[in-house]
């Protein structure tokens, strides 16, 4: 799909893409989706099963989906699709799990669901060797471009300490409902991939993140727009050599599923699942300061634990 084609079909769809109006009025504060229910549970973690039934389960307990997604609303669905490698390498997020959230979005009466991640290995490749593509179609969603400038557009980041603003793109801009999709795996400078970290492909220039303050990027970024919904990933977890992948010795089988209201707690919980302290893992501190962006504290999290 090129540029003009993705923009005849945003506007089709009832997104003005990219329009400059819809930058200005953005609030970051607040996001755009005002329906988001109060559900019993902060979070809902899942061990011990398959993807698609882990997220069923805890989508049950939160409520359903339509605490989330209203009929008429535009999705975004976005996992991590960073790197050109098969699933089972577990440097992307499982497709099986990205297809039941598209499902279940669909079923709740969205609209139309897009998924994107600004990938570092060439777009389309990731897309394809992920298997995120297929899955995605297959489920009624709709993938979307991430590898040119113009899908881009930017944005001040209030509260920000280090991160005043950035180029995000369009879809992560103008989508009613945000739904972040990141897999648990190591970060050999980050040391830790999780939800927050995955913001770095929904914007542009992450590059310069790495040649100023990556970890002080990565703690500002959230502040622009939290996640409705934060789905941690942990069924296959990349324990070593991340975050590309090489082998399938560096993985650990964990069958872990994290859904959660909370981003901030959601990030503490599946460092723990990786057996990481949150407080040493350098962004993560950094962003537990920012009180905006949630609760760090477990104990005061509100947590269905389900074994299957």
């Amino acid at each position: 799909m090129n540029r003009r084609e993705f923009l005849e079909n945003s506007i089709k769809f009832g997104m003005a893409a990219g329009a400059a109006f819809l930058i200005k009025d953005f609030n970051p504060i607040f996001g755009l989706n005002s329906d988001v229910k109060k559900t019993d549970y902060d979070m809902v973690a899942v061990k011990g099963g398959e993807p698609a039934v882990m997220f069923d389960m805890a989508m049950k307990e939160m409520g359903g989906m339509g605490n989330f997604v209203k009929p008429g609303q535009t999705v975004l669905v976005k996992p991590n699709i960073g790197w050109a490698v098969p699933p089972e390498l577990a440097a992307t997020t499982n497709p099986l799990l990205v297809a039941q959230i598209i499902k279940h979005c669909l079923d709740a009466g969205a609209k139309k669901v897009f998924v994107f991640d600004h990938s570092c290995d060439y777009g389309p490749e990731c897309y394809r060797i992920s298997g995120i593509e297929d899955a995605v179609k297959n489920a009624g969603g709709m993938m979307v471009p991430a590898d040119q400038p113009g899908y881009f557009h930017n944005a001040r980041i209030p509260g920000a300490s280090f991160l005043k603003s950035a180029d995000f793109h369009e879809m992560f801009l103008d989508a009613n409902v945000f739904i972040n999709v990141p897999i648990l795996k190591n970060h050999r400078t980050a040391q830790l991939t999780i939800g927050m970290k995955n913001y770095m492909g929904i914007v542009w220039a992450r590059d310069q993140w790495h040649r100023t303050d990556l970890e002080a990027c990565i703690a500002d970024c959230p502040l622009v727009r939290k996640p409705d919904l934060t789905v941690v990933d942990a069924y296959a977890v990349m324990m070593t050599h991340g975050p590309r992948g090489h082998s399938k010795d560096d993985i650990m089988l964990l069958k872990n599923l994290l859904v959660s209201t909370d981003m901030m707690a959601a990030e503490f919980a599946a460092a723990k699942i990786f057996g990481a302290d949150p407080m040493n893992i350098e962004y993560l501190k950094i962003a537990s300061e920012k009180k905006s962006l949630g609760n760090s504290d477990l104990s005061k999290t509100s947590i269905k634990k389900i074994s299957l």
